[in-house]
């Protein structure tokens, strides 16, 4: 028993005296290996090992090709790849034999030059495959087009010219139908290819609920109706949203991909759509701050798009009808002007020390304003909305966006603040268009933010638009001049 336990060790010392030799940085010295060099050069004879292990080839063969089995495939990837930090140097700290490090001398420590750091060209085998099975797609259709939304960008580009935001692509990856205080929406969500964030937009458009035949085109995203796989069913279809009518238990109807050269043309007595191009503000909307007017905006605009609409009768011109009110608002996910709620709030502290909200900004290492709506253009575009709308702004930058985007805009419509309209109506004494003046002790009507229907103001506020007037050049007038 005895002499089967040294001869246990003596192969356990064998293998690990092989281990070293194999991932030592430097090949072992004819000393470690035990061989006398001088008796060898005397004798003309090659070097004997004095103290050699046996050779362990036939039993270490067997567990090399168990281990690379049972690993099922190996790569020229998985050379050189150490399990720890410098595993091929015992001098550094995490290599594969902490017994041989040791802490150096600083004053003795020499500049050591750079390991050189293994880089695999080979990508992952799920990115090869997605581009073997994209040029297959390509081969079988050649005539496919790789986007809808960058088809849409190029119908809407003058000829001779790129389409605006050449490189981005937008694709609405839901749609459902959501109830809200000033009627049902359609909430889509959209991802794109320039950020990964979820931007959405609600459609205003309840004719979509009605089976019967509509005056206007329905407001609807091409990149969801469109065939997304050759598999898909119309199951997959209704899940993500591309249905049609009303969906319930009783109907689902999924939609076909939209022809829009072929769409349905407005009748020219119906306006065009109203959009409103908003940005995320969690303040202002979740919790009712008061230092901007954006959950009012949200509320106000949505409340604008959904009323109803009075056009000629198309069979007796002499008659009036009404008819559902359409648009959309854009709710992109910039928040604080695009520098984020963490800058945001920080410009807040600043500006209770006295910097209006531009300052703030820029004292943080930011731009006034950060924004942009190359996806908002998208949107619209894959919404059937870059031919002519009505805009809720009162910020002349974001129309000129929009226009470079080729959006076309016939008109501008101001979004004056809630309060201001109501010190207005109190001086004129006559009614303002859109705005409910309460009393003091009745009941705030809902809405869709935590402003509700009601108004936001305060000295706060008020500094706030008069910035954004003054330094912004937002067209709207300042309350001095409304009393």
């Amino acid at each position: 028993m005895a002499h089967l336990h040294d001869a246990c060790i003596e192969d356990s010392l064998a293998d690990l005296a092989l281990l070293d030799a194999l991932t030592a940085p430097v090949p072992p010295s004819a000393a470690a290996l035990g061989l006398n060099i001088s008796a060898s050069l005397s004798t003309g004879l090659s070097p004997k090992k004095q103290h050699a292990y046996k050779r362990r080839d036939a039993d270490l063969d067997p567990l090399l090709l168990a281990a690379a089995a049972s690993y099922g495939h190996v790569t020229r990837n998985h050379y050189t790849h150490d399990f720890f930090p410098a595993v091929g140097d015992p001098r550094s700290q995490g290599a594969y034999d902490w017994t041989k490090w040791q802490a150096e001398d600083p004053a003795a420590r020499q500049e050591r030059r750079p390991r050189l750091k293994y880089v695999s060209r080979q990508g992952p085998r799920s990115q090869k495959e997605r581009k073997e099975n994209t040029a297959q797609e390509q081969a079988r259709h050649p005539d496919k087009s790789p986007s809808l939304s960058t088809v849409a960008a190029a119908a809407a580009a003058p000829a001779g010219l790129l389409p605006p935001s050449s490189g981005l692509d937008v694709k609405c990856m839901a749609r459902t139908r959501v109830p809200t205080p000033h009627g049902p929406v359609f909430l889509h969500l959209y991802h794109n290819s320039r950020d990964n964030k979820e931007h959405l937009a609600i459609v205003v458009d309840p004719a979509q609920l009605e089976n019967d035949a509509q005056l206007a085109p329905p407001i609807r995203s091409q990149s969801l109706d469109a065939v997304w796989s050759e598999t898909e069913t119309e199951v997959d279809r209704i899940t993500r949203g591309a249905y049609v009518g009303r969906l319930s238990q009783q109907s689902q109807r999924a939609s076909r991909p939209v022809d829009h050269h072929a769409a349905q043309r407005s009748l020219d007595t119906i306006p065009s759509p109203l959009i409103r191009i908003h940005s995320e503000c969690f303040t202002g909307e979740t919790i009712g701050s008061m230092r901007c007017d954006c959950g009012e905006q949200l509320d106000e605009a949505i409340r604008q798009i959904a009323q109803p609409i009075t056009i000629p009768s198309p069979t007796n011109p002499a008659q009036t009808i009404t008819i559902p009110g359409r648009g959309a608002v854009v709710y992109l996910r910039q928040e604080g002007r695009g520098i984020g709620l963490l800058s945001k709030i920080r410009a807040y502290n600043l500006q209770d020390l006295g910097h209006d909200t531009v300052t703030a900004n820029l004292m943080l290492g930011h731009k006034a304003d950060e924004r942009g709506y190359e996806i908002a253009g998208a949107i619209l575009r894959d919404l059937g909305l870059g031919e002519g709308v009505r805009l809720l702004t009162n910020n002349p930058d974001k129309m000129h966006a929009l226009e470079a985007e080729n959006i076309r805009i016939v008109e501008r419509v101001p979004m004056v603040p809630r309060s201001w309209q109501r010190i207005q109506h109190a001086k004129s004494g006559g009614d303002v268009v859109g705005v409910r003046v309460h009393d003091g002790e009745e009941e705030r009507e809902r809405g869709v933010t935590m402003i509700g229907q009601g108004e936001v103001h305060g000295e706060d506020l008020d500094k706030y638009l008069r910035t954004k007037v003054l330094r912004m050049g937002h067209m709207l007038p300042l309350l001095a001049d409304l009393q």
